[in-house]
Order: C-alpha cells, then structure tokens, then sequence
C-alpha cells in the first residue's frame, strides 16, 4: 500500500501529530497486555509482577524495545504540558497502578512504597535499554524485583521486625 504525503498529511499534519498516535497505539496495547495479566488466574501475583520481565526479554531478543519509547518521549518532550509527555506519564502511572494493583492483593503493609521500588527497577531497565541494549539487564532487573517483593513479603510477615 503506498501512501502520499499528502494523503499521511490528512491524518498527521505534523511529526508530533504521528509520533503522539503512534505512542497511543504501543500504549493501548501494553494496556491490554496488563489487563490479560491481570485477568491471569493461573498466575500467582509473584508471577503477574516478573511477567513483565519476562515478556520484555523476549521482546528485547526480537530486536525491539517496549517502554523505552515513553523514556524517550518525556527526554524529548520534558515540558509538562506537551501532550506526548502527558502520554508518557499517563504510561508510567498505568505502570505503577499495575504494580499497586497487585502488590494490594499481597496485603503489603506499605505497597506504595515497594511499587514505588518496583518502578524505579523498572524504569533503570528501561533506561538502560535504551542505552546499552543488552538483554542481560533485564535479568538483572527481574533478580532486584524479585528481591524487592521478597523482602517485602518477609516485612509483612514479621520476619524484619
């Protein structure tokens, strides 16, 4: 299928025009990934929050790099007000209220805080990714989250006390 410019120019007049639509696309399908996860009764909630990892790495492996396009968007973007920064953050917070979601079912005494832990990992990953490129950092992030929700999981039941 060919397109001209001038036909692409009806729907996107400009460059921000297709890169906001663009990211709203690759956002609506991790929303939907979230909700299958989520939705997942055959997952424990340990499993819901590494599946994350998981499907990044196999993404990472294909050569392609989910989420680092939002870092990249707010680096681009920073101003607050700029509607594909919006979209970026509005990703973040549907990330950590994934997070949230899940570690509240855990009956966490403070899962603010430990998905505010579990989001940093996640966006250092991130970052990285869009750096480096190497798979291997997602291992390694997995390995911090998983000891992060397991210290968590000892904080609950009085093990740290």
């Amino acid at each position: 299928m060919q397109l001209s410019l001038t036909q692409l120019e009806q729907f996107w007049p400009d460059r921000d025009a297709l890169l906001y639509d663009a990211l709203q696309f690759h956002a609506q399908q991790i929303e939907q990934w979230r909700h299958d996860i989520l939705q997942n009764d055959a997952l424990r909630p340990d499993q819901k929050l590494m599946a994350r990892y998981e499907g990044l790495n196999e993404q990472v492996n294909k050569g392609r790099f989910p989420g680092c396009l939002f870092i990249a968007a707010c680096s681009f973007y920073p101003q607050p007000d700029q509607p594909i920064h919006q979209l970026a953050e509005k990703q973040k917070r549907a990330s950590w209220q994934f997070t949230h979601t899940i570690l509240t079912s855990l009956g966490l005494d403070n899962p603010s805080m430990v998905a505010d832990q579990m989001e940093l990992i996640l966006e250092g990953c991130l970052s990285k990714l869009l750096v480096k490129r190497n798979v291997q950092d997602v291992d390694v992030a997995k390995r911090l989250a998983e000891d992060v929700l397991s210290i968590a999981l000892c904080r609950k039941n009085g093990a740290l006390a």
